[in-house]
């Protein structure tokens, strides 16, 4: 059997290998394009299967195919979207930029298939051709934004804001367990006045379902999609039911209400809801890092740190300190965080490319797009289980830190003014003793009325609502 294949097209003959699906199109990019190794995401390419499939059903529908070719090219389609052929789409990222290669990588690949499922072989094209039959009421400058929107909404529906509401729950579970535990605050890294480890905690639960916040409101913006527009946002080649169609059969299939672009030619130049979208995965990250490092600096010790919390013990820290164990799970969180920061810059300028109308750094939006997406899916959903499910506080030292508080001395300010309260202060830091040792040397009040003045549960309670 010979190794390879050869298939012609518009430039000519090309060799492809003979076990491939792919055809001259993919043989061509393949050759073009060996720049990365980065390949298109899993979520990616279900979206390309999924939108490949719904079109043939429509196209069979609207009589555009014969029933037989509709149905054979909708089940190769929907192999290609349940990951059976994920080794036939080897094509880099960086690529042209508006992911016509890889469209027609799909083509190609539907299109062998059906007609092998048909009795034909690879790289005849009979009966089923990638551009005529797979492609029918498509063009790669559709296709292409509509299986970013598709994939972006649908993972962030079902796997990120899911991974986030768990993180959420076991931040305001801590926040209630921790509620009565009263501890120093700090603001730049200095004692200040007193607060509950809850109240931090319940901060922490609040940043992340603000997060879940945004990202809720952007999915309606996700869900509407360019199919429909074809090559420039006319329309042409398109039946005018094909993308309403192709949408409600996406509605049915997701769970979301996807619907055709109001204006086809935004919807094939902007890419301003990918954009909006990065921002809320930056935005999120950046909550998710704040609380990693709060975390880890809460935890630091064991002994010599603030070691106000213990969070649970995964592995051993060092190769030459034995005993040492480190903070692995905030780590995590944090470089995850600054990938996604980094992922959202390179989408927001890859936003701005391309003239008139079209986008022209599609690939390098969905890349970077689902990979922030897929990587605080897991960093949330792992955080949450490995680490903040198993913090436990350590009720004796903020109790024992809470007295040496020096920051007390605020609470007498009322009774004594500023630069009274200020000395006394000074003193206690000079003298080694605590605020209410030294204010009763001071004679500043007696005892009864300093431990109504001094109680730091009650001073953590003064503007709840």
């Amino acid at each position: 059997m010979s190794e390879t294949r050869v298939e012609r097209d518009a430039l000519g003959d090309i060799g492809v290998p003979a076990a491939a699906l792919w055809g001259s199109s993919t043989q061509r990019a393949i050759e073009n394009f060996p720049i990365s190794q980065r390949r298109f995401s899993r979520q990616f390419i279900w979206a390309l299967g999924i939108i490949k499939s719904k079109a043939a059903q429509v196209n069979g529908e609207l009589g555009l195919l014969p029933d037989d070719q509709a149905k054979a090219i909708s089940k190769a389609a929907a192999e290609v979207a349940e990951g059976r052929h994920d080794a036939q789409f080897p094509l880099d990222v960086f690529q042209t930029g508006s992911g016509t290669s890889t469209n027609m990588n799909a083509n190609e690949v539907i299109a062998n298939l059906a007609n092998i499922s048909l009795g034909g072989s690879a790289g005849g094209y009979d009966p089923i051709h990638p551009n005529d039959h797979v492609n029918r009421c498509q063009s790669s400058n559709d296709v292409i934004p509509s299986a970013i929107h598709l994939a972006a909404a649908c993972d962030v529906e079902s796997r990120l804001i899911p991974s986030l509401d768990r993180l959420r729950k076991e931040l305001a579970g801590k926040a209630r367990q921790f509620d009565g535990i009263v501890k120093v605050g700090r603001t730049h890294l200095m004692d200040a006045m007193p607060v509950r480890l809850g109240q931090e905690f319940a901060g922490y639960a609040r940043q992340v379902e603000k997060g879940i916040e945004r990202l809720r409101r952007i999915l309606p913006a996700l869900c509407e999609i360019a199919l429909g527009g074809t090559a420039v946002g006319t329309g042409f080649g398109a039946h005018p039911d094909f993308a309403p169609k192709v949408c409600g059969m996406l509605s049915d299939e997701t769970g979301l209400d996807y619907r055709p672009a109001a204006q086809a030619f935004e919807a094939l130049s902007s890419r301003s809801a990918c954009a909006e979208l990065a921002g809320c995965l930056s935005a999120t990250a950046t909550s998710m890092v704040r609380i990693a490092d709060d975390i880890r600096l809460l935890a630091s010790g064991p002994r010599l740190g603030l070691g106000e919390i213990k969070i649970p013990a995964l592995q051993p820290g060092s190769s030459i300190m034995p005993g040492k164990v480190n903070p692995v799970m905030p780590e995590m969180v944090a470089q995850v965080g600054t990938q996604v920061t980094a992922n959202s810059t390179a989408v927001t300028i890859a936003s701005q490319a391309g003239h008139l109308e079209l986008s022209t750094m599609l690939p390098v939006i969905a890349a970077n797009l689902l990979e922030s997406i897929d990587i605080m899916s897991n960093a949330a959903s792992v955080f949450a289980g490995r680490c903040v499910a198993g913090i436990e506080a350590d009720e004796e030292r903020c109790s024992f830190e809470m007295e040496r508080n020096l920051a007390l001395a605020t609470a007498l300010a009322q009774k004594i003014g500023y630069a009274k309260a200020c000395s006394v202060a000074k003193t206690a830091a000079a003298t080694g003793r605590t605020v209410r040792q030294t204010a009763l040397d001071m004679e500043i009040a007696d005892e009864e009325e300093l431990e109504a003045l001094l109680d730091a549960d009650n001073l953590t309670r003064a503007h709840r609502p």
